[in-house]
C-alpha cells in the first residue's frame, strides 16, 4: 500500500495540461469489440481503471499494442470467448460496459460481479433493463451475470434512471442490432456525447446525441477508428478548485471549455473567479474566496445534478474547497447516499461543518486546517482530502492512494511540477 505525504501551505502556481477524460476512454476501450478492424485511441489517462480495461480485454484475447504512454492500438478481431475474467471483473466499476457489445457480438456474455468505490449502492438494474428490451434474457447470482440474447431486435428502451454507464451499454449494443431502436431518459454527459460520436464515426447511425432521446438505426458491421479522448472537464475542474483552496496562480491547458460552464458558474458561488482564453484556463491568485449568498442573503446551495449541471464527480472537491471561503454553504448530494460520509476526516482536520445527512453537509468558512493521518475512501473523496491536505498547516499523510491513481494520472508529479509539497511512499 502507498501512501502521500504532504506539507500544506504552499500555493499552486504554473501551468498544467488536462488528461484525457477517464470516463470517455472506459466505454470507448469497450467499444473496440464493435469492430474487427484497429481500433487505436489517444490521450487515454494512464490511470489504473483504464489498464484494468485493457487487461480484460487482453484475458479475451484482443490484442493490445502500447504506441506511446497514451496511445493504444486494439485488435479484436480473434477475441472468440465471451466470458469476463471474474476477477478482473471485480478489479473496475465499468467492467459493466463490456455487456453491450459482447452481447451484440456473441448473442452472449459473462461477468463477473463489477467493483468500483464505494459511494453508496450503485445499481446495474438499468443496464440490464436495456438490454433486456432489445431481447437479452439475464441470469444473475452471487459469481456475476450471465446475458443471452440469439435474436436481439431494435426497441424502445426507457431508462428508469439517466444512468450513464446504462446509457453507454445501450449504444454499445444497439448500433449492431438489427431495426430502430430509441433510447428515452437518456444520459448526455460530454463522454456520453463522445462515445455517440465515435460510434457515428466507424459508420452506426445515431440521431439526438447529446439530447435525453436517442434514435439509433442498426447496422450490420463497424469500421475501425483513429480517435483522441477530448480532455476530462472534472480533472479540469478539480485544479481549478486546488488553485484556489491553495490561493494560488494556475493555467490549465487543453481545458475543454465547452464543458465547463455550471462548473465555472458553481465555482464563482464560492468565490473562485476563473478566465478563459481559446482552449486555457486560468484561475488568478486570491487572497479571500467569499461565498455568494442567494436573494435575501440565504444560504447558497451546490447541488449536484444531471448533465449539464454540476457534476456528482466535484461535490467532493467542492465541499473542501468550501472550508477555506467565507461564508455558509449547503452541499447537496442527492445521486450517491455513501458519497458525503469522508467529511467526517475533513472535520478532523479542523473544518466546521455539519453533516446533515447522507446526502447534505452545510459548510461555514475559512477553516483553519491541519495536517493529520486521513485514508482515501474513493476517488474524488480521496482527491478533496488531498486537495484540504495541500492547505493545511502542517504535513499530512493520506493512506490508500491507489484509490486516487484509479481517476487522476501521476497526481503527486503533476502536484509537485506546479510546487505542491508532496511525496509518494
Amino acid at each position: 500500500m502507498s501512501r502521500f505525504v504532504v506539507e500544506g501551505g504552499v500555493p499552486l502556481r504554473g501551468e498544467i495540461t488536462a488528461a484525457g477524460n477517464k470516463n470517455a476512454a472506459l466505454p470507448l476501450i469497450a467499444a473496440s469489440l464493435l469492430t474487427s478492424e484497429p481500433f487505436t485511441l489517444r490521450n487515454l489517462p494512464r490511470i489504473r481503471d483504464v489498464r484494468g480495461m485493457l487487461e480484460i480485454l487482453c484475458a479475451l484475447g484482443a490484442q493490445v499494442e502500447e504506441l506511446d504512454p497514451h496511445s493504444y492500438r486494439i485488435t479484436t478481431a480473434n477475441v472468440k470467448k465471451s466470458d469476463l475474467d471474474p476477477k478482473l471483473s471485480r478489479e473496475i466499476r465499468t467492467s459493466l460496459l463490456f455487456a453491450g457489445p459482447m452481447l451484440a457480438r456473441f448473442g452472449q456474455v459473462k461477468l463477473g460481479p463489477p467493483g468500483g468505490d464505494v459511494i453508496g449502492r450503485r445499481r446495474s438494474d438499468t443496464h440490464f433493463l436495456a438490454l433486456g428490451a432489445l431481447g437479452a434474457r439475464l441470469e444473475a447470482d452471487q459469481h456475476g451475470f450471465a446475458l443471452q440474447g440469439e435474436r436481439l431486435q431494435g426497441a424502445e428502451i426507457v431508462l428508469d434512471e439517466a444512468s450513464v454507464t446504462a446509457t453507454e451499454n445501450a449504444l454499445l449494443c444497439s448500433v449492431l442490432v438489427p431495426g430502430r431502436t430509441v433510447i428515452r431518459n437518456a444520459a448526455s454527459e460530454p463522454h456520453v456525447q463522445e462515445l455517440a460520436m465515435v460510434l457515428v464515426q466507424m459508420g452506426a447511425r445515431i440521431h439526438g446525441i447529446g439530447t435525453n432521446t436517442v434514435e439509433i438505426k442498426g447496422v450490420e458491421q463497424l469500421r475501425g477508428i483513429d480517435h483522441e479522448v477530448w480532455s476530462d472537464h472534472v480533472e479540469v475542474g478539480t485544479f481549478m478548485a486546488l488553485a484556489a483552496i491553495t490561493h494560488g496562480d494556475v493555467t490549465v491547458h487543453r481545458c475543454a471549455p465547452a464543458h465547463l460552464q455550471m462548473t465555472r458558474f458553481m465555482f464563482k458561488r464560492l468565490g473562485v473567479d476563473s478566465t478563459i482564453d481559446g482552449d486555457d484556463l486560468r484561475v488568478p491568485p486570491n487572497d479571500r474566496c467569499v461565498i455568494e449568498d442567494d436573494i435575501g442573503g440565504k444560504i447558497t446551495k451546490i447541488q449536484s445534478q444531471i448533465w449539464p449541471g454540476f457534476p456528482s464527480d466535484l461535490t467532493s472537491i467542492a465541499t473542501a474547497l468550501a472550508t477555506q471561503c467565507a461564508g455558509t454553504v449547503l452541499i447537496h448530494e442527492w445521486m450517491f447516499e455513501g458519497r458525503m460520509f469522508w467529511v467526517g476526516s475533513l472535520e478532523t482536520m479542523g473544518a466546521r461543518l455539519v453533516l446533515c445527512d447522507p446526502h447534505r453537509v452545510v459548510v461555514s468558512g475559512p477553516s483553519q486546517l491541519y495536517g493529520t493521518e486521513i485514508r482515501s475512501p474513493d476517488i474524488r473523496a480521496g482527491l478533496a482530502l488531498l486537495a484540504a491536505a495541500l492547505c493545511a498547516k502542517g504535513t499530512s499523510t493520506i493512506n490508500n492512494i491507489e484509490q486516487i491513481d484509479r481517476g487522476y494520472e501521476a497526481i503527486d508529479e503533476r502536484l509537485r511540477a506546479l510546487g505542491a509539497r508532496i511525496t509518494r511512499e
